[in-house]
């Protein structure tokens, strides 16, 4: 699933802000200018890109890459070349090249003009340099290059090594990038540096989305389409529009893309990291439920100069921002951006902040546009839980004691429930029982205060906890605390499994989340400890995400046995069995997962519990198969072990390959078959505009359950009472239709359906615990006794974001 990104990484560039602060009396107004916060970057860099020139909603006609120079000189750029490569490039993929010449100005800009759209009415200023690049508006990679001569690098580590490139920015979901790549691209977006051009070579540091604002050398530019009135610091007169009217009654402001000038409102909160910005509320509510009162004002990179309180008047242009960008499929933030403020009185009382209880938010989680954009709906805040929240963007809400139901992250960020009786797990959690129950009460709690919240599932946040609506493409709804509750302990602790009796074989599976020899020895020896005290050393574990021996370094290396090795020790210094494995190398680069990491399934065992059964022939592209053997062709084999199951079936594509093992305990002959299906990522967020969302990942996963079903069956249809055992991340719930294929015809039990509905889950995302990992076993199989062993998903400090399960089999 999809990981949290910081919220001091959501940022995004507008220009710099002219905010007007009182002096002694509100009657005296000056106008502040915007002063550089941060250390600039020596010479050239990358400082803007642009890929949705004459796109759906573009004003702007033309793609454009922008150079900024933070150097006390010109900079030469002769010889020198702008680059592109796509977002998801493939081993063939090639690097398009623009060639530029001239020199940046000292503390000036650059412009590049790329390809033209069919939309858009406003053309870039004079461009310093142009070619005919078509750049994605969502994801890619520019590079700035010492020569004309395409690159040859389409992995991150490859490019970082390539001398010729002097600067690099990957946005939206691009493989090459610096560290992580930059968000909040679309059609309408940028991504940009700060006016600083700070350069910490993290693009999800260093870049953040934008209102587009091409300059060219001689400086000339502007955002594109209608200019943002600038009212005179003394005029203190409100405008005609108030927030309820910029708001509207459905998704999109009906003043998207115009002008504003002073609106006013009560500055309730602000923002002075990543996206920065203020909330401002009306005092004069409409009375209308469905629309808001509130909204952001997105400073960019001008820290905010307004205080709680201040009673202000601002105008600016309205837009629609769509964080991760419009294709995410995320909804849209209605902002007030490129904002000149004037302040009339400090120390005004808040509006009320809504109370939010169990009643508050409809029970219903979104209406059904049959799979199409709920934008141009009514909102309905008395039915749905996504219009109810939108119907208070920017508004302040309150809740009081609340359950944690998804452990907070490394930056704070926790998931409530403010439904405690909706579908309830025994361990406080709220469990995802089906498409259509998305559970309403959970909330997604951020900081405004600098404070962090550390909670696990099961505790109380305690208290008070305030804050504006917001929304971003990580959780979607949030309230961003002003003030926050105290955590109040609900002693959750991490579970142990039965023992398995000698004449029971144990088998397990654990997600050991891209464990290579370049993580801590700490993580290696926490997973250890999950082996031996938490699952009590099961017979056999079905290992997912090992990754080769130097982990995401993309040097050709696909050999994992130093990984396994040190895992190995790690779980015998545990006070564990001396485990051996088996696995099959995958080709470089073709089982997904992080790139150069080449991770791959693996079957660990403990020899003196279990034989192996090893036949050759087994290696990344060549299928093992069920054979007949014995006397009368009673009995069957594997034709390698370890092997995989048709490994090139487009179904297996960028995906890992099954792996299968024969073993042998007390006489009797098992299968094993670990699996690690292929992501959700790319599907339709569920808080998004697209309701329901399309499962665009599911696809393949149903061709990768067809594919393992049909191995299942094959050896069934050679021996009925065959023991089999299927397991691992399959990335699908338990009501899916990959679960449905893999189980259809009753080959397969999901041992996940025998536990009750309350206890189905092995993961924990966007405060829903839900299940992603499985073991199946054949009807061969009597009484297995299962269990999901929770020590990872539910906790704030995670050797995994997992969590293990075991079958105990007679």
């Amino acid at each position: 699933m999809p990981p949290s990104i910081p919220p001091a990484l959501r940022g995004r560039r507008a220009k710099a802000i002219a905010v007007a602060l009182p002096v002694g009396l509100a009657a005296s107004l000056i106008a502040l200018p915007f002063t550089a916060q941060a250390t600039p970057s020596p010479d050239a860099v990358i400082s803007e890109v642009f890929g949705g020139g004459g796109n759906s909603g573009a004003t702007l006609t033309n793609d454009f890459i922008e150079l900024g120079n933070a150097g006390d000189g010109p900079f030469d750029l002769t010889g020198w070349s702008v680059q592109y490569l796509s977002g998801s490039p493939s081993p063939t993929s090639k690097w398009q090249v623009t060639e530029i010449k001239g020199a940046i100005p000292a503390g000036g800009s650059y412009l590049v003009e790329e390809a033209k759209g069919s939309g858009g009415d406003t053309a870039l200023p004079t461009p310093d340099a142009a070619g005919t690049i078509a750049m994605s508006a969502s994801s890619g990679t520019v590079a700035l290059v010492r020569s004309t001569t395409p690159l040859t690098c389409v992995t991150a580590a490859d490019c970082a090594a390539d001398t010729n490139i002097k600067d690099l920015v990957g946005f939206g979901t691009a493989t090459v990038r610096e560290n992580t790549p930059a968000t909040g691209t679309d059609n309408t977006h940028s991504v940009a540096r700060s006016a600083a051009l700070t350069d910490t070579d993290n693009n999800s540091a260093d870049f953040s989305g934008a209102t587009p604002s091409p300059r060219n050398s001689a400086g000339a530019g502007d955002g594109g389409g209608e200019p943002t009135p600038t009212p005179s610091p003394t005029d203190t007169t409100p405008g005609e529009l108030r927030i309820h009217d910029i708001q509207g009654s459905t998704r999109i402001s009906p003043q998207a893309g115009k002008s504003v000038t002073n609106v006013p409102g009560v500055v309730t909160a602000v923002r002075v990291s990543g996206s920065r910005g203020f909330w401002i509320q009306d005092t004069e509510p409409d009375g209308d439920p469905a629309t808001s009162e509130g909204v952001f004002v997105f400073t960019g990179s001008s820290a905010p100069q307004v205080k709680v309180g201040d009673s202000v008047l601002v105008s600016a242009k309205v837009t629609e921002y769509y964080p991760g960008g419009q294709s995410s499929g995320s909804q849209s933030l209605t902002e007030l951006t490129a904002p000149t403020t004037v302040v009339l009185s400090a120390g005004n009382p808040l509006p009320k902040a809504e109370t939010i209880d169990a009643t508050s938010v409809p029970e219903a989680y979104a209406p059904d546009a049959k799979g199409l954009s709920i934008e141009s709906l009514a909102l309905k805040p008395a039915d749905y839980a996504l219009d109810w929240f939108e119907s208070r963007e920017g508004m302040l809400i309150q809740i009081g004691d609340s359950r944690v139901v998804g452990a907070s992250n490394a930056y704070g960020e926790t998931w409530v429930t403010t439904k405690p009786k909706q579908n309830p797990t025994p361990r406080g959690g709220t469990v995802y029982p089906s498409y259509d129950q998305l559970n309403s009460g959970r909330l997604l709690l951020g900081s405004l205060t600098g404070e962090k919240v550390t909670a696990n599932v099961g505790d109380t946040l305690s208290g008070t906890t305030t804050g504006p609506v917001d929304y971003g493409n990580f959780g979607g709804y949030s309230l961003q605390a002003t003030t926050l509750g105290t955590v109040k302990s609900g002693g959750l602790k991490p579970e142990v499994a039965k023992k398995g009796k000698s004449d029971e074989l144990s088998v397990a599976t654990y997600n050991v989340e891209n464990l290579d020899p370049t993580d801590p020895q700490a993580k290696f020896d926490r997973l250890a400890e999950g082996i031996v005290k938490n699952l009590a050393t099961p017979d056999i574990v079905s290992l997912e995400e090992i990754q080769d021996n130097n982990g995401a370094k993309d040097d050709g290396t696909v050999a994992a046995d130093k990984t396994l090795a040190q895992f190995a020790a790690a779980i015998q210094a545990a006070g564990g069995p001396a485990y051996d494995w088996r696995s099959v190398d995958p080709a470089d680069k073709t089982d997904g997962g992080e790139p150069g990491g080449n991770i791959r399934n693996v079957l660990l065992f403990n020899p003196k519990r279990v034989d192996f059964v090893d036949r050759p022939g087994g290696d990344a592209t060549t299928a093992t198969k069920v054979v007949t053997t014995g006397k009368h062709g009673k009995d069957i084999t594997l034709s390698a072990s370890p092997g995989r199951i048709n490994p090139t079936s487009d179904a297996w594509k960028s995906s890992r390959k099954p792996l299968v093992g024969e073993f042998t305990f007390r006489g009797e002959q098992v299968f094993v078959i670990g699996n690690h299906f292929n992501s959700k990522g790319g599907d339709q967020p569920t808080h998004g505009v697209f309701q329901p969302p399309t499962l665009g990942s599911e696809t393949q996963r149903l061709t990768q359950a067809q594919e393992v079903h049909d191995f299942v069956a094959g050896l069934l249809a050679k021996d009925k009472k065959a023991k089999v055992v299927v397991l691992g991340d399959l990335n699908d719930y338990q009501f899916s239709k990959p679960l449905s294929t893999l189980t259809r015809g009753g080959i397969l039990t999901d041992l996940m359906d025998e536990l009750p509905k309350s206890e189905r889950y092995s993961y924990v995302y966007d405060g829903n615990s839900q299940t992603l990992d499985h073991i199946l076993v054949s009807p061969g199989i009597k009484k297995p006794e299962y269990d999901v062993v929770h020590i990872n998903a539910e906790f704030a400090d995670q050797a995994s974001d997992h969590d293990p399960q075991v079958v105990r089999i007679k």
